[in-house]
């Protein structure tokens, strides 16, 4: 493992929203510094800050200046669209007819141009390629950015409802579960030390859609292969995490991860491998959270959190989700506080009376698109640095490759261009990594359409996306033609 470059903040009490200079360390050479322009950054309700605080060592830059041009103007365009109710509902549809063709000309795999109209458009913005050379090239452009690193899936995957009435055969079964072997073992491959590769359990196929259906165990074969996947990560330092999916096959989904964590993490002692995804929508995510908890501290291993607000509003039975998006946003930033904090609070509560104050050893993922949880989770972390506190859980923030680009470049560029103070405290930078898929464009459509239905639910946030892209497009045309930055 590689050193990390310690800088420091002094020991002082600091509010969410103080406007003090603030400092932190890292491994990565590209992030060093916070300044209290990154509160007003992520949090659009923030004044300027007080003509009593002194000025920064570097005036910052703007967040999206990280960007290349081209990849500005291609999210501008694909914003656009998706921030835009009259056009985003054709765009679904036209996904869907590429996602479920009935005709060569609507199948990208036979129309190359169709092929090559989509690849250079939504695939580029959201996916990191068909191949290893191509993947690895964009994990490469993401970590030039000064991104730690990137969570990385293979696209393939099996819809609930999906074949299921077709009769049962052996062969074909296993055929569906060696590819997935295959594909998963090649995306471990291209990940890099560090990075995370997201895996789907329905991508074996119907034969393990049908047993996390019934709650039931993964068959030998099954067992077999997602073992060899986890041997491989951990010997390449390569961390795994389960998405989370509805809840036709939830339940069974979460008995699989709980048995694969205590398989890896047991084996990473104070270190999580094998994580979980955990949806803040549902009701009953702080109590499974707990129990999972509880079961870790029990069987002696680091429990691995990835925390999300939902993916599937449109189809889970309207009773088990929260019913105000506020209720959501409470539930999801209560339940990082108590993760980082390690302190159950009156969201994630003990699961009995006899269960210990403090919460086990947790590794967490923040996955949101929400500047204002960003903000409040990064606070905490500034909060626990100056105060000299280590509670030992290991954050990362993560965010779609070519989705809320602004909220990742805003938390790294809190971070660029140093210096060390003396007699102060050390904190970490924050670990910002980008999601993204690999697959051929066909087999990457269904994970395009998804991402399209899920901004039917999140038109504002897409907006706000877009309305910086296009502040980021003037600042560099007046750049460009002699105006102020």
């Amino acid at each position: 493992m590689r050193a990390a470059r310690v800088v420091r903040v002094p020991r002082v009490q600091v509010a969410p929203q103080a406007n003090t200079r603030l400092v932190s360390g890292t491994s990565n050479a590209k992030s060093s510094v916070v300044t209290s322009n990154l509160f007003q950054q992520l949090s659009p309700s923030s004044k300027s800050p007080s003509s009593t605080v002194s000025p920064p060592h570097k005036a910052p830059t703007a967040p999206l200046s990280k960007l290349p041009l081209s990849s500005v103007l291609r999210s501008l365009l694909i914003l656009s669209v998706s921030s835009s109710p009259l056009l985003l509902k054709p765009c679904i549809y036209t996904l869907s007819l590429l996602a479920h063709p009935r005709s060569a000309l609507w199948d990208v795999s036979k129309n190359p141009l169709l092929n090559l109209l989509v690849k250079h458009t939504i695939y580029k913005q959201f996916n990191a390629g068909e191949n290893k050379i191509e993947v690895q090239r964009s994990i490469q452009n993401i970590k030039d950015l000064g991104c730690r690193g990137v969570l990385l899936g293979y696209a393939r995957e099996v819809l609930v409802g999906e074949n299921q009435d077709a009769p049962y055969d052996e062969q074909a079964a296993l055929a569906e579960v060696e590819m997935w072997l295959d594909g998963t073992l090649r995306t471990v491959d291209m990940a890099q030390k560090g990075d995370f590769v997201a895996l789907k359990f329905t991508g074996m196929g119907t034969d393990a859609l049908r047993l996390l259906q019934k709650e039931a165990p993964p068959s030998a074969f099954m067992d077999t292969s997602i073992q060899k996947v986890c041997d491989l990560a951990i010997s390449r330092g390569v961390r795994l995490l389960v998405d989370a999916e509805e809840q036709a096959v939830q339940p069974g989904i979460e008995a699989w991860i709980m048995k694969y964590q205590k398989y890896c993490n047991s084996q990473t002692p104070g270190r999580a491998i094998f994580y979980g995804t955990y949806q803040a929508y549902l009701r009953s995510t702080p109590a499974t959270l707990a129990r999972h908890l509880e079961t870790a501290r029990q069987e002696g291993y680091t429990l691995g959190v990835k925390l999300v607000r939902g993916a599937y509003m449109k189809t889970e039975p309207r009773h088990l989700i929260w019913d105000e998006k506020e209720d959501t946003d409470r539930c999801y930033d209560e339940v990082v506080e108590s993760l980082l904090t390690r302190k159950y609070n009156s969201m994630l509560q003990r699961p009995s009376n006899d269960t210990p104050a403090e919460l086990p050893p947790v590794n967490v993922i923040i996955a949101t698109h929400n500047r204002e949880s960003v903000r409040k989770a990064h606070a905490i972390r500034v909060q626990q640095a100056a105060k000299g506190e280590d509670y030992g859980v290991d954050l990362s923030y993560a965010q779609l490759q070519g989705m809320a680009d602004e909220v990742s470049c805003e938390l790294l560029q809190g971070f660029e261009s140093a210096e060390a103070d003396v007699g102060t405290t050390p904190m970490a930078a924050p670990n910002v990594f980008k999601l993204l898929t690999w697959g051929s464009v066909q087999e990457c459509m269904g994970f395009l359409l998804r991402r399209a239905v899920e901004n039917t639910e999140a038109v504002s946030r897409t907006k706000d996306s877009q309305i910086a892209m296009i502040s980021e497009l003037k600042r560099r045309c007046r750049n460009v033609f002699g105006g102020s930055s």
